[in-house]
């Protein structure tokens, strides 16, 4: 007699559950892009959604090029520094450090990261296959973030040729670089955060599996079965309690919807255009320095750190750009 299936509850590619190992987000993969040399990845703080009214850039839309209502998450992106440029080799088990080069006159916060070189030492190798610049993060610009200790990251350099890559990285070391280094309005990208954590929690929240019959005894919020008799253990498949949230997670192709930096008026740097809702974000405050406006969600809570990266897998085209009539600044408190 044949037996009803139903798909399982809760996939296995995100298998072990438990917490991530560090609060900042690794980048395992960089995809290999025609345009350059440039940085393919940056970074910045989640302040909070939002919504705006932008004129539909998809062309087979039934609403194109009319007013539509666009959901947005609100990270704010001050300019990262480049602390050094690491070059590699690729070997038969991979890539291997070949020698880097690390800049002059570094932020005093960076002591509280790592050693601090006295000088810049260095120099770079006659071979090598990978070109990628260390850059860290400023949140002491940041005052939704109480804290300051910079975050680091590799950015690879991709495009032209090795020679023009090495050139490209060595002329940014000790300077400022900014998200439109990295992206434009209307571009795709994926974004690399740590989720909101969530502690201990049971079977039906964990794994959404279905509570069972009102009748059942002593419990609903369990699963029905541990699994079969024989192997007689119970298998790591099979959905339990455990840790929720604070996991890795990659949000792929998000659109840049808008990136907004600092325009002189009078000698005074003044944001474009102003994101702040009344009361500022909750739970951030408010923004003060560049920021980017990306369509949709993105994983984390607010003052989390997110990363950003060229995306792997695109499917859709890009555009040259979007235009936003409208950022709501309503007050999000009490939502």
């Amino acid at each position: 007699m044949g037996s009803a299936h139903h798909p399982r509850r809760g996939s296995m590619a995100y298998y072990p559950r438990k917490r991530a190992k560090s609060i900042v987000p690794r980048i395992r993969t960089w995809p290999e892009i025609e345009d350059g040399p440039r940085i393919q990845g940056f970074a910045g703080y989640k302040a909070g959604m939002t919504h705006v009214l932008t004129v539909d850039w998809r062309k087979k839309s039934t609403t194109a090029g009319q007013e539509i209502r666009t959901p947005v998450t609100v990270i704010e992106v001050p300019p990262m520094k480049v602390a050094g440029v690491r070059f590699y080799i690729r070997d038969m088990y991979g890539l291997k450090s070949a020698g880097e080069v690390w800049a002059e006159n570094l932020d005093e916060e960076l002591k509280r990261r790592l050693p601090m070189p006295k000088k810049s030492r260095g120099k770079a190798p006659a071979d090598f296959d990978e070109v990628r610049v260390i850059a860290y993060t400023q949140p002491k610009l940041v005052s939704g973030v109480p804290k300051k200790v910079p975050d680091i990251m590799e950015i690879r350099v991709g495009g032209g040729t090795l020679e023009e890559r090495k050139n490209y990285a060595m002329d940014l070391l000790g300077k400022e670089i900014k998200f439109s280094d990295f992206r434009a309005d209307g571009k795709f990208v994926d974004v690399l955060a740590i989720t909101k954590g969530k502690g201990f929690q049971g079977h039906i929240k964990r794994f959404g599996v279905k509570l069972l019959n009102h009748k059942n005894s002593k419990h609903r919020r369990m699963i029905g079965t541990l699994g079969p008799w024989h192997p007689d253990w119970v298998r790591y498949t099979v959905p339990q309690a455990g840790q929720t949230g604070y996991h890795q997670r990659t949000e792929y192709n998000k659109r840049v919807i808008k990136f907004v930096d600092f325009v002189d008026e009078n000698g005074e740097k003044k944001l474009a255009m102003d994101v702040n809702p009344e009361g500022g974000f909750l739970h951030y405050g408010e923004i003060r320095n560049p920021y980017v406006l990306v369509h949709g969600s993105v994983p984390g809570p607010a003052k989390r750190l997110v990363k950003f990266r060229d995306p792997v897998r695109q499917v859709l085209d890009d555009v040259d750009g979007v235009e936003v009539v409208h950022i709501s600044r309503e007050s999000k408190q009490g939502v």
